[in-house]
């Protein structure tokens, strides 16, 4: 089991210490923070172009490809219906002398990412008040 200790600041600050790390989230000024931090839903958000990134970046090293100048570009689309986010995209940017062999299979390697999966198949949820 995985723990982690989620702690409330000032404002709208919250805090989570999590394996030696304390993540900071605050919620923007419209939303009555102070902008000093990404907001929950942000590291969400990061945590899937972050992790597509680390999936390329291994398929790469893994076939000594080098990685200078790839990049990925990640964009929503809002679904006005649910009043969520419809479609997140991901766009890999290669560089003109990526090896052609190796674009649909650096797709899928994105296309690993363990967020993601996770999005797909989520796991329950409980919250409960001790």
């Amino acid at each position: 089991m995985m723990e982690m200790q989620i702690y409330l600041g000032d404002g709208k600050k919250v805090y989570a210490d999590y394996k030696g790390h304390t993540v900071v989230t605050d919620q923007p000024v419209q939303s009555g923070g102070e902008d000093t931090a990404p907001a929950p839903f942000d590291l969400f958000m990061i945590s899937l172009g972050t992790c597509a990134g680390f999936y390329v970046k291994m398929f790469c090293e893994q076939r000594n490809i080098s990685t200078e100048g790839i990049t990925l570009t990640q964009s929503t689309e809002y679904d006005q219906a649910s009043r969520m986010i419809g479609k997140i995209r991901i766009e890999i940017n290669l560089p003109v002398d990526f090896p052609e062999k190796y674009k649909d299979s650096v797709i899928a390697a994105a296309g690993s990412c363990a967020v993601k999966k996770h999005i797909q198949k989520p796991p329950a949820f409980e919250v409960v008040v001790r």
